[in-house]
């Protein structure tokens, strides 16, 4: 009943704004054009179906709204911090297992949701806050360097033809093209690679026009290494969803922390990230893209956020737009990656920054140095059957080192501090 009150006046407050039906569509769709490149960028690296994370995006925002009473606008996309541990599951133990560990990551979501509720927020700040946070996030952006070398190399001069459009757009775009520039340097990379003879258009003339997304279900017996690959990214994640949500709120100007609170967003998250996984598409995450357009267009109501995902879901089943999208280039990819990549990596710097981490601290120091070293190098740990690596193994040892390091209060960055994360 309070999704359906707090719809009705979401629709009174676009009336008494003097939005019209024709403008709400127009908004949906900016909403739309801001998520769609980073969206089905995420399954064109890990090679599952962009057809299924077009769907699973557009249902998980229905859900989390559902959730959270229709009172965030926000809208959830493909998250860039899975890239990794989802492509290395995949290579080991096929789609099935990596999409088991992508539920999972939704459970541990549920169940941090449960914790807040109960016991409040203080915990979850202690447990991660952005001495942990901070260098994490260092080593997914510069755990997939390599990819980014890799995609690139195929055909150097339309990569860099994308990267320059991409960082074109970022810069010197004004109105929506400045919230899209991710869009925009997959359509002028994908023009300019098919001047060079890189785009196949025959599976787009032979796939048809409606059809169901190609759906993956998880498979769990006997693939609990998978899981541990996969399922601790959500421990930083996590932090990503309080920077969002501490962001909107001050976007919009409303607490969201208190009302619909903490505990309701992350549920939202880890329910449509669990369902994600159940259906074959990358997890969930909440989406700076769209916060910009909030900015930009100053219409705040989820309305136009569930009209969006509903756009989103219904092209989920035009199968020619899961084909074209399959149809782009490596090297469009790789130039996108190659500022992506960085940029991430560059977040976490700024989380460090930001907070102030005082790194005349020895045990900041060895925190961050342990965290960098672990997950850069792609380290492997098997214990009891499970099997932990690179930034996830990362971020569970600085989680242990945050809790069992002595330390003096006074060196420490106030824990009350947000941390502020666009990764997707």
């Amino acid at each position: 009943m309070g999704f359906l009150k707090q719809t009705q006046e979401n629709i009174q407050v676009l009336n008494n704004d003097g939005v019209k039906g024709g403008e709400r569509l127009i908004l949906a769709l900016q909403h739309m054009f801001a998520m769609f490149g980073a969206t089905v960028l995420v399954p064109s690296l890990t090679g599952l179906d962009p057809s299924v994370a077009l769907f699973t995006s557009g249902l998980g925002t229905l859900i989390f709204h559902l959730i959270t009473k229709a009172r965030v606008p926000a809208y959830l996309g493909s998250s860039f911090a899975f890239i990794a541990p989802i492509i290395a599951a995949k290579t080991q133990y096929g789609t099935g297992g990596a999409m088991a560990g992508v539920v999972i990551a939704g459970i541990i979501y549920i169940i941090m949701a449960i914790l807040i509720r109960l016991i409040g927020t203080g915990f979850f700040r202690r447990l991660l806050p952005p001495v942990v946070v901070g260098p994490v996030i260092i080593t997914i952006g510069l755990g997939l360097a390599p990819t980014a070398k890799d995609m690139a190399s195929e055909h150097i001069l339309t990569a860099a033809v994308t990267l320059l459009i991409t960082v074109c757009f970022s810069i010197f775009a004004k109105g929506i093209f400045k919230v899209i520039p991710i869009l925009m340097g997959i359509i002028g990379g994908y023009l300019f690679a098919m001047t060079q003879g890189l785009v196949d258009f025959k599976p787009v003339t032979e796939a048809a026009w409606l059809a169901f997304p190609s759906f993956t279900f998880p498979e769990f017996a006997g693939n609990i290494k998978a899981i541990s690959l996969i399922a601790p990214i959500a421990f930083v994640t996590m932090v990503e969803h309080l920077g969002d949500v501490l962001a909107l709120g001050t976007t919009v100007k409303k607490d969201f922390i208190k009302e619909p609170g903490l505990h309701r967003t992350l549920l939202g998250d880890g329910i449509a990230t669990a369902l994600a996984g159940f259906f074959g598409g990358p997890p969930n995450t909440t989406y700076g893209e769209n916060i910009g357009v909030l900015a930009l267009t100053k219409v705040y109501s989820p309305l136009i956020i569930e009209m969006t995902a509903i756009l989103v879901l219904l092209s989920s089943f035009i199968q020619k737009l899961g084909v074209i999208i399959q149809t782009v280039p490596s090297a469009v990819m790789g130039g996108i990656v190659f500022l992506l990549f960085g940029m991430i990596a560059s977040i976490g710097l700024r989380t460090l920054v930001e907070n102030s981490v005082d790194f005349s601290n020895n045990r900041n120091l060895i925190i961050v140095s342990i965290i960098l070293v672990i997950g850069i190098s792609g380290l492997t740990i098997s214990a009891s059957g499970l099997e932990f690596a690179g930034m996830g193994l990362a971020a569970l040892v600085g989680i242990i080192l945050n809790l069992v390091l002595p330390k003096d209060l006074t060196d420490e960055p106030d824990e009350e501090n947000s941390v502020e994360s666009e990764t997707n």
